[in-house]
Parts: structure tokens; sequence; C-alpha cells
């Protein structure tokens, strides 16, 4: 069976000691997790958190990643520089990062292939916006962004890939997808994946749902036959909220 996973994406909130306090509480039932649980926190609380996170299975992860390997690029994060620290996870092509900064199916490309030469495991988001998904162009769209983005690596390489489909008209709208409507595209990012390397390939990638994960909607949306856990944003914020949604795997 394929590994559980729950990540929480904290985005650009919290205060350091909000981050602690956050992960201590998290991290005060780690010993009834019975699946992976990832958090996402911003970049200056890594080793922080590091430290509040020892002895337990709660893993971290970098919330992007630089598409070049060093070099004058102020303000930019690498790969390397993740790995160094021994954060063994990084999110790679958000939509937030493909919105508000533009980052093409290339720049990510480059983003997959250094995370990836430098050991740490990529988190690849997708996903389509409202309009798309009025239009019914989604899978076509998803489509794009698998074959661009992805499927130049090796089968080596593609299985240690976790995809995290988000789409995006149902982060922080007010609109829901449903549980089958998640299990749909799930299901064809399989099938993508197996058309291009092989069922059995295709049947070892973890595929996450990242679609305003919520206490309510968790044991549904992740009882469905390829949704493998979840990228939970704002209510990961919460820590009985997230400690429910880890539950509900």
């Amino acid at each position: 069976m394929r590994q559980k996973i729950i990540a929480g994406n904290w985005k650009m909130n919290l205060t350091l000691e909000e981050a602690i306090r956050l992960a201590a509480d998290i991290k005060s039932e780690a010993s009834s997790y019975r699946h992976q649980v990832i958090l996402c926190p911003a970049f200056p609380y890594l080793l922080a958190l590091q430290n509040e996170l020892k002895g337990t299975n709660i893993k971290l992860a970098g919330q992007n990643c630089a598409d070049r390997e060093n070099g004058a690029f102020t303000g930019e994060v690498s790969a390397s520089m993740l790995a160094s620290m021994s954060v063994p996870y990084v999110l790679i092509g958000h939509s937030e990062r493909r919105i508000y900064y533009h980052e093409s199916h290339e720049v990510l490309k480059e983003k997959m292939d250094l995370s990836l030469r430098y050991g740490l495991l990529p988190i690849f988001c997708c996903g389509e916006t409202k309009d798309i998904r009025i239009d019914e162009k989604q899978d076509a769209f998803v489509e794009k962004q698998l074959e661009e983005s992805l499927f130049h690596l090796s089968e080596d390489d593609i299985t240690k890939v976790i995809i995290a489909y988000e789409p995006v008209w149902a982060i922080g709208t007010g609109l829901n997808a449903s549980p089958q409507q998640a299990q749909d595209m799930h299901h064809f990012i399989r099938q993508k994946i197996s058309a291009r390397y092989g069922v059995g390939i295709a049947e070892k990638i973890i595929i996450l749902y990242g679609g305003s994960v919520k206490p309510d909607n968790a044991r549904e949306l992740f009882s469905q036959q390829d949704v493998d856990g979840g990228l939970v944003g704002g209510a990961s914020l919460k820590a009985d909220d997230f400690k429910k949604i880890i539950q509900a795997v």
C-alpha cells in the first residue's frame, strides 16, 4: 500500500514563537499518528522547528526552492541549502508561486531537477483555476503541467516525487471540490503516470489532495481510492483542526 501523508503548509504566517507553540501542540499527539506528517513553515523557522520536533516522526519541508544552484540571487533559498539543514521535503510549483510569481513550467522543471539532485523529496503541486474548470479543460491543463515539469524525469527519480493536486478554485474561495471530483482528477493523474512510466510505478506514486481540506470533509476525501492524504493550508494553522485531519486518514 502507498504511504499516507498529511502535510501542513503554513505559508507566510506566524511569528517564531507562534510557530514553535503550534509545532509543540501538534507533536503532543505524535505517538498516535499512524501516517507521515509534514510541516511546511517559513524558511527562517526551519532549524528552530527541527529542534522542537526532534525525537518525533514529524518531518519538515521547505515551501519553495530556487531554480538556480547558487549565486547572486538575493532572497532565494537553494535546494542545497535545504539539504544542508537536513530538511527532507520541498514544495515545488504551489499555485500561489505559479500565480503571484509567474513560475513557468520550465522554471519548475529546473526546480525539480535541483531538488532531486540534492536528495530532497519534492512535493509537486498542480491544478486548475476556476475558469479552466468551468470550461471543462482541467484534464488537459493538468496533463500539460505534468508533461512539461515532471515527465522528463527518469523512472528512478519519478518514484521519489509526491504529487499534490490543488484545484485552485477550491482554495479559500468558499467553494469545495467534491470527493468524487478529487478522486476523478487523482485517477486521471495516475493514469497519465501509468501511460508514461507503467502501471507499477503509477501505483507507487503518492498523490495528495490540496483544496481546502478541513476536519469535516477530510475523512470522505481521504477514503477515495486514489487520494493518499492531503496538503492542508489554513486548517494546519489550528492545532486542533490539523490533528483531527491527521486522524481522519
